[in-house]
């Protein structure tokens, strides 16, 4: 694929009105999520938990793409259709998770980094005649005391920038997603000195590893207050200090930062990009790439009830539709309360 190709996705992925869903959660991330609503994490649970989010009429409106986990690739819905073929019939790219988690790193307490380089070229090349489009790599960076330290973030960056270069070769966009956990008591302002840290050490990994910039997608975390700190910055301050930071550490070249949500509320994290895109012409488009932000108030709705998916399709539409909105700075109260 040549690079105008990787260019062409990356930009439609953040297509302005646009965002990503992530519904690539792991084995035990979706036995978490249903152990939530009492019902058991089996195969035909999460199909059906997947096809009532992927058939709401109207998210392509929305949802410009899907991350899917390895089953979900592979998995077909109801009617027989491949869940990559039922997204792309509505316009919607399908992209695959493709690490395979954090693991402590030795000597370096409360700090780990994401494996899952070794056969990554074989499968990033199944994962394109499976039909994704796309793919994404998650490292974790925790905040506490005496860490992150530069070890932890090199030995981080030099994964991502390794995966997004294997994806590139294979023909598949990379999304790059360090993120910096809202774990802990810590301020704002450690926040913000943190994620500009773990930026800066990423883009140097990528630029050594001879990425193209222009055909991969960032997504980081927000600067926010540690939710165990007592002041809690508003969306506002969270919005200055994140794009401040992004200025600082992203090249114009990239084409689009698609945030996660991190934990935040969904309400939260829709008014955090609001706020975001609502601050100005920026140098990238400003976009979502949100899990339990988009997914949670549909889930509890849910139930794994079928009688309960006309209910929850319509609260998922709505949450999607308040992001779509987010990302021309014209999502309001009015319209969040509309539904």
């Amino acid at each position: 694929m040549s690079k105008q190709e990787l260019e062409s996705i990356a930009q439609a992925l953040v297509a302005k009105g646009k965002g990503i869903l992530a519904a690539d959660e792991s084995m035990g991330t979706i036995k978490r999520r249903f152990d939530s609503i009492q019902i058991d994490s089996n195969e035909n649970n999460r199909r059906a938990y997947r096809e009532m989010l992927f058939t709401t009429k109207g998210i392509e409106e929305a949802i410009s793409g899907v991350i899917l986990f390895d089953e979900t690739l592979r998995t077909k819905a109801s009617d027989g259709t491949p869940f990559p073929e039922l997204l792309s019939k509505k316009g919607i790219m399908p992209g695959i998770k493709v690490d395979k988690g954090p693991v402590d790193i030795p000597f370096f307490p409360g700090e780990t980094v994401t494996e899952g380089l070794d056969g990554l070229r074989a499968r990033v090349k199944e994962y394109k005649e499976l039909g994704a489009k796309f793919a994404k790599w998650r490292a974790v960076i925790t905040i506490g005391d005496g860490i992150p330290t530069y070890t932890g973030l090199s030995a981080n960056a030099e994964a991502l920038a390794r995966y997004a270069a294997l994806c590139q070769e294979g023909g598949i966009v990379p999304i790059v997603e360090p993120e910096v956990l809202l774990d802990g008591n810590h301020t704002i302002e450690r926040c913000q000195e943190v994620t500009e840290h773990t930026l800066k050490v990423t883009f140097t990994a990528l630029f050594l590893h001879r990425v193209h910039l222009e055909g991969m997608i960032l997504k980081p975390s927000m600067v926010v207050s540690g939710k165990d700190n007592p002041r809690q910055a508003g969306p506002d301050e969270v919005a200055q200090r994140t794009i401040q930071c992004l200025k600082r550490t992203v090249p114009a070249a990239v084409p689009g930062i698609a945030f996660l949500s991190g934990g935040q509320s969904a309400v939260s994290a829709t008014e955090h990009l609001n706020a975001m895109n609502k601050s100005g012409p920026l140098p990238w488009q400003v976009s979502f790439s949100y899990a339990r932000a988009l997914q949670d108030p549909a889930l509890k709705a849910w139930k794994g009830e079928a009688g309960n998916v006309a209910a929850a399709q319509k609260i998922f539409y709505h949450r999607a539709k308040m992001n779509s909105a987010a990302r021309s700075g014209s999502y309001t109260k009015q319209l969040e309360e509309a539904a």
